[in-house]
């Protein structure tokens, strides 16, 4: 496993056993060289691992002394990787004619020659480290036990339900008072908000409480979060497309001009809510509320910054506010750190409180530092000794500074008491970009490409990557952003402070090299082993020539900037990310093909529209990513790829042989149609690990194949669904705009009754087709597993929801219909979906709608419903006990604004009703009402 302590180390050591194998006979004259290799990195692998657990307490020399042996690990496994492909491809030549195994032999021979030096050399320097730790006497330090800990379950809570945060209702109302109290009814202005305060006080905890509160006030709003180099123009796209609701051609191209007149003109006599977060520069704000001035409907913006200038700067002196956010108060820093550690708001323990005392103090009132504590103190022993430990161990770092780096070392101290892989796995989070979400599936299979994550036991490298993943947001050092029906976590960002501290570490350890934005200053002293371009807050970014890149095995760029350096400077690369490249060359890639250790590779680039042919000779490849090129035909050879695991591509068609890529896990999404391949579609059945597949189904105007496609697909689906298919998507080509006239060639009725045996591994089905089954698909009550189901059916009937009803594992379920069964009401009684955590129904002519009897849906969270303007207004939602979200889509076509309005306020009323108070988002559908 490669880690951020021991580098490659290893995984060295096992290739060097390779060496010493029958293949590499030929190796007779450095064999001993090998041997002796071999033998003394195991040893210092052995005591790298063990000066690994008190790295925090390691000295200079000891430290410098590591750093050596973790650096020369590097170089040693790209020597034994060299000869390894060179030795590999002499071998294939020998199958030529005479005079090319001649040549190649002679090659051979040159490259062994060349081995035989580097190992030489290599081996003098293993020797020189192995003198070094005897000086150092490295072996006769008294290293202290490892100490096992057990993850507290209860963190992720915290940031679900609101009232797991503590000393949040007086400012929040506070806040509410201010934006909603009218300064003059007949001309209500636009009033801003600004919270001000140090890093770590809650200020974005605070807005974002606010905002959940106020959901269903305005037309519209937008949350925004800005960072201290932002990105204006993706600011503006994100405020646009959240106020609107809707996606716009090209917007990636649009410059700010296009997007301020764009937000203006769609705000113009709107009532909205936008809340700006984390503000660093005055400039930033005047060109943003660029788009949101003037508005005199009784707009309401809100802002968060660290600097009490720029929150002056962002209010007017007449009518504005500007709030002072204040640390914890005693009773609250207490209730929250006993919260966190014993799962209520109980008492601290008589026998802890003077030390917990001593700790909240060091504390100074930040919710962050405190539950960063508390986190490490929830996995240690409830004891003096062992929270004394912890409370001296702060003591002596903070001392000296102030609070802000007071805090950043709290989380040093939580950083360092982290299990060397979570470190390693943690700290490649430095790569992104500050406040980026970044999604769970493409950091777990970078780790995974990276060497990070180790097989325990045969288990699945992804699950053990998504555990690591968990682990991490459990004990509080990365936040979850999109979380779903499941509770799993879908994509998370690491706070500010963190990333500093993990910045900081990575340059220390040279984990890691930053060009590009603030983090420039922080390079450049050895062989980089991970890039990390980021050109979203610099046009010009330029590696610096004296960089060493030739090492490198992870390039992540972000944005674009004119003087990229070659892929041909980066042989050994494992990891290509690219993107958001938008004037970046094809060209730029044409050369991908010869990183033959290349296992990663995502390309997020809308200008490239083709791959090299070449694309099979990346034999060590994992993950492909294509989705957001232009990309439409993959290379032939691409069957090739033995270790290919994941392909991810926006309607592309399968190539001949797809059956060759005996290791796929994921394919999505590729383009079926009646006169698709007969072979290619046969071959998916032949996929045998395949567990997600992705279909995007695309009209053509013929007939002629539709049998001889139908049952291959169905063949194959049938396979796949007895092997380890988990998941099914079913997406169109077209959307809703295809005229009905042409819906003959979308019909996949074929799937009703010939899916046999049902899959009884799947846990997901999703349809995203204008389509509708006439009714449930006979092997959908079988299924056992199925947690996630979007469907259409048309119509939704009584016996629709009782076959639905009955499925066992159901967590979610979308489901869309063009008409409801007419004249009666479609009643949900508590003997239905006693698991269902979140339910969406979508449904133009609604009839008489759905009716919760009592004790319905006990479990249900999240509803989103249609209603009538007017009628169907007692649906027995009171009857709904866990809700906490509720989206009523109001059916306005054919009603007055009085009708509408008054629909509304009976909503409104009934919501409050409810135990959990839930929130409430109340949507006009249909005609325009405002």
């Amino acid at each position: 496993m490669v880690s951020v302590l021991a580098g490659v180390m290893a995984s060295v050591i096992t290739k060097l056993t390779a060496l010493l194998g029958e293949e590499y006979t030929k190796l007779k004259g450095v064999r001993r060289e090998v041997e002796f290799m071999k033998d003394e990195l195991s040893s210092m692998n052995a005591l790298l691992h063990r000066l690994a657990e008190v790295d925090c307490d390691l000295d200079v020399q000891k430290k410098e002394w590591r750093n050596q042996v973790r650096e020369m690990s590097y170089d040693i496994e790209d020597c034994i990787d060299d000869f390894m492909k060179n030795l590999g491809q002499t071998d294939m030549a020998k199958a030529g004619g005479l005079v090319q195994s001649l040549v190649q032999q002679l090659k051979a021979l040159r490259a062994r020659h060349q081995i035989s030096s580097q190992i030489q050399g290599l081996k003098a320097r293993v020797e020189d480290a192995s003198k070094r730790r005897m000086r150092y006497k490295l072996d006769e330090r008294t290293f202290e036990p490892s100490i096992s800990r057990a993850i507290d379950p209860r963190l992720p809570s915290l940031y679900a339900e609101s009232d797991g945060l503590v000393g949040i209702d007086k400012p929040r109302d506070q806040l509410i008072k201010w934006l909603m109290e009218g300064v003059d009814p007949s001309v209500q202005q636009l009033k801003v908000i600004s919270i001000v305060g140090p890093g770590g006080l809650g200020k974005t905890t605070l807005a974002n409480e606010v905002y959940r509160k106020l959901e269903g006030k305005f037309q519209c709003r937008a949350f925004v979060s800005l960072s201290q180099q932002p990105d204006v123009k993706k600011i503006l796209r994100s405020i646009l497309s959240q106020v609107s609701q809707q996606e716009y051609a090209n917007i990636d191209i649009w410059d700010e001009e296009k997007l301020i007149n764009a937000i203006r003109e769609f705000l113009k006599n709107k009532r909205y809510f936008v809340i700006i977060d984390d503000i660093w520069s005055s400039q930033a704000w005047k060109i943003i509320k660029c788009a949101l001035f003037p508005n005199n409907v009784g707009s309401k913006i809100m802002t968060t910054t660290r600097n009490i200038t720029i929150a002056k700067s962002c209010c007017s002196p007449h009518h504005d506010h500007v709030y002072e956010i204040a640390p914890l108060t005693a009773s609250n820093s207490m209730s929250l750190f006993v919260r966190r550690i014993f799962g209520s708001g109980d008492m601290c323990p008589p026998q802890l409180e003077e030390v917990s005392s001593q700790i909240l103090k060091k504390c100074g009132g930040s919710p962050l530092a405190i539950i960063t504590v508390a986190s490490l103190l929830a996995n240690k022993a409830s004891t003096n000794e062992e929270w004394d430990r912890v409370y001296n161990s702060i003591g002596l770092t903070l001392e000296k500074d102030a609070s802000v780096e007071e805090m950043r070392r709290i989380l040093s101290l939580s950083y360092d008491d982290l299990p060397h892989h979570l470190k390693t796995c943690l700290l490649y989070l430095s790569i992104f970009p500050e406040d980026y979400e970044i999604q769970r599936d493409r950091l777990i299979r970078r780790w995974i490409a990276e060497g990070f994550i180790n097989t325990e036991g045969g288990q699945d490298l992804e699950e053990i990557a998504e555990r690591y993943f968990n682990d991490l947001i459990n004990r509080s050092m990365i936040q979850p952003v999109k979380i779903q029906f499941d509770g799993r976590v879908d994509s998370c960002r690491v706070h500010d402070m963190i990333l500093d501290l993990l910045i900081s570490k990575s340059v220390e350890e040279n984990f890691a090299t930053f060009v590009g934005g603030q983090n420039q200053k922080l390079l450049l002293q050895h062989k980089i082993r991970r890039l990390s371009l980021n050109c979203y807050s610099q046009e010009h970014v330029i590696v610096p020539p004296t960089a060493i890149i030739s090492h490198c095995r992870s390039l992540s760029i972000f944005g674009y900037a004119e003087q990229m350096p070659s892929l041909s400077k980066f042989p050994v690369l494992r990891v290509l990310d690219i993107e958001n490249g938008e004037e970046m060359e094809s060209s730029y890639i044409e050369h991908v093909w010869k990183l033959w250790q290349l296992k990663y590779l995502r390309l997020d680039v809308r200008t490239i529209s083709a791959f090299p042919e070449q694309l099979g000779e990346l034999q060590n490849l994992q993950t492909l990513d294509i989705r957001w090129t232009k990309i439409r035909k993959l290379p032939k050879n691409i069957v090739q790829l033995q270790n290919l695991t994941c392909l991810r591509v926006h309607s592309l068609e399968l190539p001949e042989g797809v059956g060759n890529l005996h290791a796929l896990q994921e394919l999505r999404e590729i383009k079926v149609r009646w006169d698709s391949s007969a072979s290619s579609l046969l071959e998916l059945g032949r996929l045998t690990k395949l567990r997600i597949l992705g279909l995007r189904w695309c009209i053509i105007n013929t007939h002629s194949n539709k049998e001889a496609f139908v049952e291959n697909l169905v063949s194959s689906l049938c396979k796949l669904g007895r092997l380890n298919l988990r998941s099914l998507c079913i997406r169109s080509d077209y959307g809703y705009s295809i005229p009905l006239k042409e819906m003959y060639g979308y019909s996949i009725d074929f799937l009703l009754d010939s899916w046999f045996p049902s899959p009884n591994l799947l846990q997901k089905f999703q349809m995203d087709a204008y389509y509708f089954f006439p009714r449930v698909p006979a092997w959908i009550p079988s299924l056992e597993n199925l947690t996630c189901l979007d469907i259409n059916i048309n119509p939704v009937k009584e016996e629709t929801l009782e076959i639905l009803g009955a499925l066992p594992a159901l967590l979610f379920l979308w489901l869309s219909s063009e008409s409801a069964a007419p004249k009666q009401r479609l009643v949900i009684s508590s003997n239905m979906f006693t698991c269902l955590k979140e339910l969406r129904f979508t449904c133009w002519n609604n009839g008489e709608g759905l009716m919760f009897e009592a004790g319905a849906m006990p479990s249900l969270e999240k509803l989103e419903v249609p209603l009538d303007a007017g009628r169907n207004l007692d649906f027995g939602i009171q009857h709904l006990s866990s809700l906490t979200h509720v989206i009523v889509k109001i059916i306005c076509t054919g009603a007055t604004v009085q009708e509408v309005e008054a629909s509304e306020d009976a909503i409104r009323n009934t919501a409050t009703l409810l135990p959990n108070q839930p929130s409430l988002e109340i949507r006009s559908w249909g005609e325009e009402i405002w």
